[in-house]
């Protein structure tokens, strides 16, 4: 059997790219030219291939060890890499993000950069990074505007009042636009939050509903909802890779938090695609592995880590040509 390298394989570009794997028992290794992972059956082994060219990130869970060969190949194919406890949360290693959320990003000296450049023209300006963020917050409003009204979620019991959404999201653009400083854009995001869950818990009719901090809470729906934001946070770290990004150039989650941007690029998808789903599959039952793979199939059917490179790579060019 002929082997088969990452070299030899077509490119992918990233934002087409369809398969995130969360993994867990298992070793993942190179065999035979191609990344797999082994799991044990009985006296058996059984492997299954990780098509790398066609892949983001690999969370690798509870359980886990993995290959040099491994890490090479993924390296190669531009696949991000992640240590995470059990169900995907929380996420280790100290590599690229901090303690809490963190990647083993591909090497290369050939990444872009054009966008850091741009990004680094506005950064260390205060009022600049304040006017990217308030972009990026707009984003992520009209975002959740077209998805909580698509009829996917409709017919999966996920059924919002439109005007309800509507006067809410108005509302935050709104206060957007006049809040003076980064804590208050701060508080304004934590406030549209907080009114999206209640949506939510009435548009599925879920009872009541506190959002717990991550490991503290005994419901499904906050299970899920740490377990989704991971994901997020995966096609994050992906994006800002793509472009050449680090990321401790935050806008809004801090300049002194060394994965900052991760979290302020996951936003702009996670009250869109994450939060309807956590609600769907709690309301319904589902285990983990169901939950995460419809959360998959929203990411992916909805284009997200397009819509994050694509707003990455506008807000970095807009903002930088208010600095000249």
């Amino acid at each position: 059997m002929n082997e088969v390298h990452a070299s030899d394989l077509k490119s992918i570009l990233h934002s087409k790219r369809a398969n995130i794997y969360y993994l867990q028992h298992c070793r993942v290794l190179v065999n035979g030219g191609r990344v797999e992972y082994v799991t044990d059956a009985g006296k058996e082994s059984l492997y299954w291939n990780i098509p790398i060219a066609n892949t983001t990130t690999v969370l690798l869970g509870t359980g886990t060890s993995i290959t040099q060969a491994a890490v090479r190949e993924l390296a190669k194919a531009g696949v991000l890499v992640g240590f995470c406890g059990g169900g995907g949360t929380p996420l280790f290693s100290a590599n690229e993000v901090d303690i809490e959320v963190a990647w083993f990003s591909p090497q290369s000296e050939y990444r872009p950069t054009e966008y850091l450049q741009a990004w680094v023209r506005f950064w260390f300006d205060d009022d600049l990074r304040l006017a990217a963020a308030k972009a990026f917050q707009h984003k992520r409003a009209h975002r959740i505007a077209d998805a909580w009204k698509r009829r996917s979620l409709r017919d999966a019991g996920f059924v919002v009042t439109a005007a309800r959404l509507d006067e809410l999201l108005e509302r935050t653009h709104r206060a957007i636009d006049l809040v003076p400083d980064n804590v208050s854009l701060l508080t304004e995001e934590a406030r549209l939050t907080k009114a999206l869950f209640k949506l939510a818990v009435d548009a599925v009719g879920y009872g009541d509903f506190t959002r717990a901090k991550r490991g503290s809470g005994g419901d499904p729906a906050n299970r899920f909802l740490d377990h989704g934001n991971y994901l997020a946070y995966g096609l994050g770290a992906t994006a800002t890779w793509v472009l050449g990004l680090p990321h401790g150039l935050a806008i809004l989650h801090g300049k002194t938090r060394r994965g900052g941007l991760v979290f302020d690029v996951a936003d702009l998808v996670k009250d869109a695609s994450i939060l309807p789903q956590a609600f769907i599959s709690a309301m319904r039952g589902d285990d983990e592995q169901a939950f995460r793979r419809g959360c998959i199939e929203a990411l992916t059917r909805s284009e997200s880590l397009d819509f994050m490179i694509d707003t990455l790579k506008a807000v970095a060019v807009e903002t930088a040509a208010l600095a000249t």
